[in-house]
């Protein structure tokens, strides 16, 4: 009787570990980004010759990857999902930007994004409320962020833009994009 009591309390008493996995806050899903929202995204970042973009929860890794063929910059996707990443180094090498891409297998939170000079966000709201300190001290003036969907609470952007285009998603929704600029100032 004690063996399945001991059992049962291991599986019912999550560690430590697992606690850090669960919640509502840590579930992110992957949502592609269409194709027209990244070249808007990055046109609304003024992406140039030089910077160096970041996305965090990079999914697929398609804005590194358009951002490295469009623009000839160094992109950094930082995603958890293993499987995700694996697609995304197989196409950047489709796409022949290999050189110029990395996909890292990190946490986004513990990123360091001093070397970023654009940083795109397709994350949940608590995700973008999160990540404001690493933002704060990493980015230097002049760094943009563009994020999708979700604004930074708290934050003012510089532009706020809903795209014409409405999205027909699976079931008949319709989805209008919002895109939400800001710049570091000193």
């Amino acid at each position: 009787m004690k063996k399945y009591l001991l059992v049962l309390l291991v599986l019912l008493v999550p560690s430590k570990s697992a606690k850090a996995q669960l919640g509502p806050r840590e579930e992110i899903p992957f949502v592609p980004t269409p194709i027209e929202v990244v070249d808007r995204m990055l046109e609304l970042a003024e992406v140039k010759k030089g910077d160096v973009v970041y996305d965090l929860g990079s999914g697929d890794g398609r804005i590194v990857i358009r951002a490295a063929k469009k623009y000839g910059v160094r992109a950094i996707g930082i995603e958890m999902d293993r499987s995700l990443l694996d697609k995304a180094r197989k196409d950047a090498k489709a796409a022949g930007v290999s050189h110029l891409v990395q996909f890292r297998a990190e946490d986004a939170m513990k990123t360091d994004l001093s070397k970023a000079t654009v940083v795109t966000l397709y994350m949940l709201p608590w995700f973008n409320e999160a990540i404001k300190p690493s933002l704060q001290k990493n980015l230097k003036p002049g760094a943009r962020i563009v994020a999708h969907d979700f604004g930074i609470e708290g934050w003012e952007p510089d532009k706020t833009e809903k795209l014409s285009e409405i999205e027909i998603k699976p079931g008949g929704l319709r989805h209008q994009h919002t895109l939400f600029l800001w710049r570091i100032s000193n």
